[in-house]
């Protein structure tokens, strides 16, 4: 019960959670935490930093736990297999302790200097602190992508953000819970968050080129990202099909009328005798049906995936080490060091949905 007790007075008085979705980031974990903690130490905040491996195939775990030697507010949890980055921050916020969560990339795009900016909107009252990017430095193809994605996203959600692409946000508790508690299927985070935000903000911060691997969003991806979008927060593609499937209609059928009247007056051998015509009307037709059948997979494919009830993620293994407690200096990288047992150290493996 003592323990129980120490455990809970723990996490009540710590402040901040940083949670860091990783995947193939091992040349980059040096240099994140060379800059991060110090950041995090200068606040003078109690904080935790949960970093989420999510099926990397490089060295990232064993990196991670490396670090955690040296870092005893380093949490580590590995998930069984890839589960995409948005199954990451989810649980990372179960995870979380902080009564603020802020989450970050792991490449540096995000300076980590830049996290004192959200600590000081959340201490001004503010329970949701959205980000855009100034002088973002990414390849051009990446910044006219992310102004399309953000435009259709302010359309389609009606929710008005500069920059839902950045990954530097920061969450009060009760929201970072309310979002992990959602079972719904591949959820928008930055968009939904905002249904629950009383006092929201959206605040400049810098933008630093990738440090080093390689982007984890290819073109397929981004655009895997914009049905999950469109498919998440409206029905209005919905709508918009049947709209554009009228007007196709109406199209064909004026245009069916106009040929008509044609072959009555100049005869079958003005368009030899339709047979193109007809064809480019059925290829038109064709490419609707395609469209309609592939939105319409995409609402049955969400709805199928949700009466299926499949986990969103599952962690394989949690590594903790309490603050209290220094590692030994011949500890297995597969140990982690928890409070509560008598010894002081346990291993904690659990699954989890």
């Amino acid at each position: 019960m003592e323990n129980i007790d120490i455990i809970s007075e723990m996490n009540r008085s710590l402040l901040l959670s940083v949670v860091i979705p990783m995947k193939n980031e091992e040349v980059n974990i040096a240099s994140l935490f060379q800059r991060l903690f110090p950041v995090l130490h200068g606040l003078d905040i109690s904080f935790e930093v949960i970093c989420i491996d999510d099926g990397s195939t490089d060295k990232t775990l064993n990196t991670l736990l490396t670090q955690q030697k040296k870092h005893p507010e380093l949490i580590v949890l590995t998930f069984s297999r890839n589960f995409g980055q948005h199954a990451a921050v989810m649980a990372g916020f179960e995870q979380a302790r902080g009564r603020w969560v802020i989450t970050m990339d792991a490449d540096l795009q995000n300076p980590p200097e830049e996290i004192p900016k959200l600590v000081a909107a959340f201490r001004e009252g503010y329970d949701l602190v959205g980000t855009y990017r100034e002088g973002r430095r990414d390849p051009i193809f990446r910044r006219v992508a992310s102004d399309m994605v953000n435009w259709m996203t302010r359309k389609i959600s009606g929710v008005y953000l500069k920059d839902f692409g950045c990954m530097l946000r920061g969450y009060t508790s009760d929201i970072a819970k309310q979002l992990a508690r959602q079972k719904e299927y591949r959820i928008f985070i930055p968009a939904l968050a905002t249904l629950y935000a009383k006092n929201p903000v959206e605040i400049p911060v810098s933008h630093a080129p990738r440090t080093g691997g390689v982007s984890n969003y290819s073109f397929l991806k981004l655009f895997s990202l914009q049905l999950d979008l469109m498919t998440s927060l409206s029905l209005s593609p919905l709508r918009l099909l049947f709209l554009l499937g009228f007007f196709i209609a109406f199209l064909g059928i004026s245009f069916g009328v106009l040929l008509l009247i044609l072959r009555i007056i100049l005869g079958p051998s003005w368009a030899v005798g339709g047979v193109f015509t007809l064809f480019a009307i059925l290829f038109i037709l064709i490419g609707g049906q395609f469209i309609a059948f592939g939105l319409l997979g995409e609402y049955i494919g969400r709805v199928f995936q949700e009466v299926r009830g499949h986990p969103t993620y599952i962690i394989k293994d949690t590594f903790k080490i309490s603050p209290d407690v220094e590692p030994p200096d011949n500890a297995d990288e597969g140990t982690s060091i928890t409070k509560g047992s008598p010894a002081g150290m346990h291993q904690s493996k659990r699954s989890h949905t």
